[in-house]
């Protein structure tokens, strides 16, 4: 049996981290969410796999290549124009035998569900949600799935579609006969619907999943990963640097003397860190970056390549790659009134229904001495932030603040 992953997609509402990469590419614990999903169907039993790509595909297959890294066989499918999850799911047809399961490439689901989903016939995961207004509301029948209302404003329930399917090739006949959605897309929860007036489908619950759909579900997925890792140390630690908790430290990496590392915490290869720096728990940084003298970083992913070198504060903040902070940095994270943040993301008011969280920072930034940026703020790619300058809300991408 093949495991299809849907792995095509860009993630407008990822932006702007998804200007540079696709949404599925994107680090937890400083691995792809992707690897994340693939890594947990193989230890549910999958040795064959076949990935949907689509939007900067090269970025996925270059970093998976054939599989053999972790010893399975990956196929690529291009999806093309991105036409919506049934159209991905028939791009797979002829690289698929009669069984298969799908998981969308962005949600992570872990091995135990995998291999219950893997074990049924025609089934679909499910999970509860407070919030069921953005996701496919599923109506059930005892265990059988009865119908999948997409995105209602008064949803029925809080029992939602969790994006994991098992499949047979019948689904393929439903798809071909499977009209536009109102948004222009061919939906699979459309195709399924069809399929449930003729055959049989069963809910399956999902003991564990975690969505991702805003940068700052980063956080939070990070957060929930670090947990449950064991500290491991192949790096250098240099007298009087302090480690507190799991932490890894990636071979090549040096934590020099007077850091306080409180875990849990995950710290690539090649790094720099120190002296005289705090890395609070929940932290992951990449290969390649530099945390120095009189920095704090706490609850934040900063990706490959990046640097808060000198007297910077970092809290609750997703940092893309190749970023540099100028001496005297600060992120803001906090409200004055402690109140929820909002931020203005694509041109909307979004409500994060975080109480802490600091800037959602592309990729290839740079900030002088003493910048500022407030809480919320959501920065582009490319974008320089001049000595002194003072940052908050969303910054488009190449963008000049002096």
């Amino acid at each position: 049996m093949k495991c299809v992953i849907l792995a095509a997609g860009e993630g407008k509402r990822m932006h702007p981290l998804t200007y540079t990469r696709p949404k599925v590419m994107l680090p937890i614990a400083n691995k792809p969410i992707v690897e994340w999903n693939m890594a947990n169907a193989i230890k549910a039993g999958f040795k064959e796999f076949v990935f949907v790509v689509g939007y900067k595909s090269e970025m996925v297959r270059n970093y998976f290549g054939d599989g053999a890294k972790w010893g399975v066989n990956i196929e690529y499918v291009n999806q093309g124009e991105p036409l919506g999850t049934a159209h991905a799911i028939k791009t797979v047809e002829k690289f698929v035998d009669d069984n298969f399961i799908v998981l969308c490439g962005d949600t992570i689901f872990n091995e135990e569900d995998i291999k219950a989903m893997k074990s049924k016939d025609m089934a679909i995961g499910l999970t509860e949600v407070e919030d069921a207004r953005e996701y496919g509301i599923v109506e059930m029948d005892g265990k059988e799935v009865i119908k999948i209302h997409e995105k209602m404003d008064e949803p029925i329930s809080n029992l939602i579609n969790g994006g994991i399917y098992r499949f047979n090739k019948k689904i393929f006949d439903f798809i071909r006969k499977t009209d536009k959605s109102p948004r222009g897309e061919y939906e699979i929860t459309d195709s399924i619907n069809s399929m449930l007036k003729k055959e049989k489908m069963e809910g399956v619950f999902l003991r564990e999943w975690r969505d991702v759909v805003y940068p700052w579900d980063l956080l939070s997925a990070n957060e929930e990963i670090l947990k449950k890792i064991e500290g491991k140390i192949e790096g250098e630690v240099e007298k009087n640097a302090i480690i507190r908790g799991n932490v890894i430290i990636g071979k090549g990496s040096r934590v020099m003397s007077g850091s306080y590392i409180e875990g849990p915490v995950i710290i690539g290869e090649n790094c720099k860190i120190g002296p005289n720096c705090y890395i609070r728990p929940c932290t992951a940084i990449g290969d390649n970056c530099h945390i120095g003298n009189a920095c704090e970083v706490k609850n934040s992913v900063m990706m490959d390549n990046s640097n808060a070198p000198h007297q910077n504060y970092v809290g609750d903040s997703v940092i893309g790659q190749n970023c540099n902070l100028g001496a005297g940095t600060k992120i803001a994270n906090l409200r004055l009134d402690k109140k929820d943040v909002l931020v203005s993301l694509n041109g909307k008011k979004v409500n994060t229904k975080r109480r802490k969280l600091g800037a959602i920072i592309g990729d290839n930034v740079q900030t002088g001495i003493n910048a500022t940026i407030n809480i919320g703020s959501i920065i582009g790619n490319d974008v320089l932030i001049g000595p002194g300058a003072s940052v908050s809300r969303e910054i488009k991408p190449r963008s000049r603040i002096m």
